[in-house]
């Protein structure tokens, strides 16, 4: 049900100027999603009233990415007057109409901040009946943080500044986190009276916990249990430190779902992969975008797999698949390329260094090795000869070749598309196929062999393969020498 009572409030105005790119820091990637796209739903799992995401930096780019991920979320843009104060004074300008509850306010790049630690930090500010509640974190190495100072009764006095702080200030190890829980008649009285009169010229959110105290309003602090959930993404480094993190809760979730990662260090899986218990992930793999894999399968060692479809008990091995599907019981690889729209039916096999796109492979049919399949259909049980490729392209447009059931394919061979061959047809080896091959048809290439015998003594006189031949003669025509 709809929390009436909460709203929440998510920065994500900032450049970023840290990570050092053109994308905004906000739309960096965790997991195969957006960090602001992970606090996006985190924030919806709290069921607010309304969600409101302030933005400027690249304005357009991230509204879009907003609309796309969560369109009910309303976009608010930050005017001229920067920090993090007018953000949310700015934002609580569109909150529903009568809205009298709480606001949570939480930055877009904290994405491992989870449902259950926003969860008790509201519980928490409704608890303490104050008019804010504050995240905080203890720290082994608290520099460059701001500190959080406690009065003698436990409740916050002020936040304190690393530059700002004293040398016993300076010893306290309780850092304020950016996340936070006001009553949103403090936020109406108190965030007009914050001005920029500061070295950054910015209103500062956290200027809010000073007025309030200085109007003896009770501000209490709620301890996070774990750490690594508070964790911001400031540079590239961070973003690695944050994404690591991540990926080894994906991994456990898995593993208590039923899942065997035999290597959780090497693999890594994107967010929203799925993954059906008894199946088996070898050491350096890579599950990306949407990938489903159903029970049984064994995926690795040394696998990629974006958007793809794995079915039950398939095995897939050092292999690089992308938007491909693979039917039950079938095998790929090793060393095996799988580009868009790949089709593998149940119990088929594509092989050791085979290339197949925009194709589909039939039930129990196989591709064992060294080929190229394009733009092509395989029926049911038809087994293609090592090396064979499918010719599609004519150098303007692709075409298309079909092949029937039960067709035996000789190893070298290039069908020059667009070509059909029938049903319980046969090649020879090196044929190249140019025209359609009736059903139950032998299509060989008639062009003879031609040995010309005496050809490398005469044109490589004197060379190791002359001496051979002349050697391997002498002996033919006289067997009883030695």
């Amino acid at each position: 049900m709809v929390d009436q009572n909460l709203a929440i409030i998510i920065l994500a105005a900032g450049e970023g100027t840290r990570m050092k790119s053109r994308l905004p820091k906000v739309l960096h990637n965790l997991a195969g999603v957006p960090m602001l796209g992970h606090v996006l739903a985190t924030a919806k799992l709290l069921e607010p009233v309304a969600t409101l995401t302030v933005v400027r930096h690249e304005r357009d780019l991230v509204a879009r990415t907003i609309n796309e991920i969560s369109p009910e979320t309303i976009v608010i843009d930050q005017d001229e007057i920067p920090g993090t104060g007018r953000a949310v004074e700015i934002a609580i300008e569109s909150l529903p109409e009568g809205f009298g509850g709480e606001v949570l306010v939480i930055s877009a790049d904290v994405p491992l901040l989870d449902f259950n630690t926003l969860a008790e930090l509201v519980s928490a500010h409704r608890s303490a009946a104050g008019s804010a509640t504050l995240l905080s974190a203890v720290l082994e190495n608290a520099t460059g943080y701001g500190r959080i100072i406690r009065s003698s009764d436990g409740l916050v006095d002020r936040i304190v500044e690393q530059k700002d702080a004293s040398p016993a200030e300076l010893e306290v190890t309780e850092i304020n986190t950016g996340s936070y829980v006001f009553s949103i008649s403090a936020l109406r009285t108190e965030l007009p009276k914050i001005t920029t009169s500061n070295n950054q010229g910015e209103k500062y959110l956290t200027d809010v916990i000073g007025l309030l105290r200085k109007d003896s309003e009770k501000v209490v602090a709620l301890e996070v249990s774990d750490v690594g959930v508070v964790s911001g993404v400031n540079d590239r480094v961070q973003l690695a430190e944050a994404a690591a993190r991540m990926n080894a809760k994906i991994i456990r979730r898995h593993q208590l779902a039923g899942v065997t990662i035999v290597d959780p260090l090497s693999t890594w899986i994107d967010f929203d992969v799925v993954i059906a218990e008894d199946v088996e992930i070898l050491p350096g793999t890579q599950l990306k975008g949407a990938t489903k894999i159903e029970r049984g399968a064994i995926i690795g060692p040394d696998t990629t797999l974006t958007d793809c479809e794995i079915g039950e008990n398939a095995i897939v091995k050092r292999t690089d698949g992308t938007l491909a599907v693979i039917g039950k019981g079938a095998t790929v690889g090793p060393f095996a390329y799988l580009r868009p729209n790949t089709i593998l039916g149940d119990e088929g096999k594509i092989g050791t260094f085979v290339e197949t796109k925009n194709s589909n492979i039939g039930f129990g049919s196989k591709v064992p090795h060294l080929s190229y399949i394009g733009d092509t259909e395989v029926g049911v049980k038809s087994n293609i000869g090592a090396g064979t490729i499918t010719a599609n392209y004519d150098g303007v447009e692709k075409h298309h070749t079909k092949v029937g059931s039960h067709v035996r394919s000789g190893s070298h061979n290039v069908f020059a598309a667009p070509v059909t061959i029938g049903d319980g047809a046969y090649t020879g080896a090196g044929t190249v196929v140019r025209k359609d091959v009736p059903p139950g048809a032998l299509a060989i290439s008639v062009a003879p062999q031609r040995n010309m015998e005496g050809w490398v003594e005469q044109k490589r006189p004197g060379t190791a393969a002359a001496k051979a031949a002349e050697q391997a003669n002498a002996q033919h025509e006289n067997p009883h020498n030695k």
